[in-house]
């Protein structure tokens, strides 16, 4: 799905060769400022390579348009910028900014029963604790209903027994549309539980990639 082959950016990454494969949970970990981040952003093109080779589905990733290509490889940053308004409104403005046409509140609804918020849609985002903001904007990508979805940090604001709910719930969401997650965590335990393929970043380049299961 995703090949880099001699992939340097700036002095944040060098990557020799890696491959992620299709319809895996793939899990990007590694101490702070190892390079995660980055290596996801380059997976949608939010940033560019400054040499070598990065191929989505055997295609340069820099030969796509890149708004058709997010809106197949979608990213939740860890940080998700909320719009300043209601939750309905961050549904209804996602799907205007991705030129969507449906709007059906009840499926507003079940998306945030599938992230754990017991809210309205009425309820104001500004009003929300960090977490609560997390699971909104993970519902906004689910409405999406994205083929590869790209997580950073998903789980960082929330509780550890929250985390484990929200995690298996994208997990079996994924698994359903057979499609492919990408995550960069720090948690060990959500690696080892959920990784199909674990890939090891040490200061910006490939320290090992375990392949754990099909």
């Amino acid at each position: 799905m995703f090949t880099f082959t001699s992939v340097k950016y700036k002095d944040v990454l060098d990557i020799n060769k890696l491959k992620i494969e299709e319809n895996k949970i793939s899990c990007i970990v590694g101490k702070s400022g190892s390079g995660k981040t980055t290596l996801l952003k380059l997976l949608n093109n939010m940033i560019s390579i400054d040499s070598g080779s990065l191929k989505y589905k055997g295609k340069k990733i820099n030969k796509y348009n890149p708004i058709e290509l997010r809106r197949e490889v979608l990213m939740l940053p860890q940080n998700p910028i909320m719009f300043p308004d209601t939750i309905r409104d961050n549904f209804t403005k996602t799907l205007e900014y991705s030129e969507y046409n449906f709007r059906d509140e009840n499926i507003y609804k079940d998306l945030l029963n599938k992230v754990d918020l017991n809210l309205s849609l009425d309820t104001d985002t500004q009003k929300l604790s960090g977490g609560e903001k997390q699971r909104v904007a993970l519902a906004r990508v689910l409405l999406l209903q994205p083929t590869i979805l790209l997580l950073d940090e998903p789980s960082s604001a929330l509780d550890e027994n929250t985390e484990e709910f929200i995690v298996q719930m994208v997990v079996n969401y994924i698994k359903k549309r057979n499609g492919s997650l990408i995550m960069v965590t720090h948690s060990k335990n959500i690696a080892d539980k959920y990784g199909e393929t674990i890939i090891s970043l040490n200061n910006g380049q490939i320290e090992n990639v375990e392949n754990r299961r099909s």
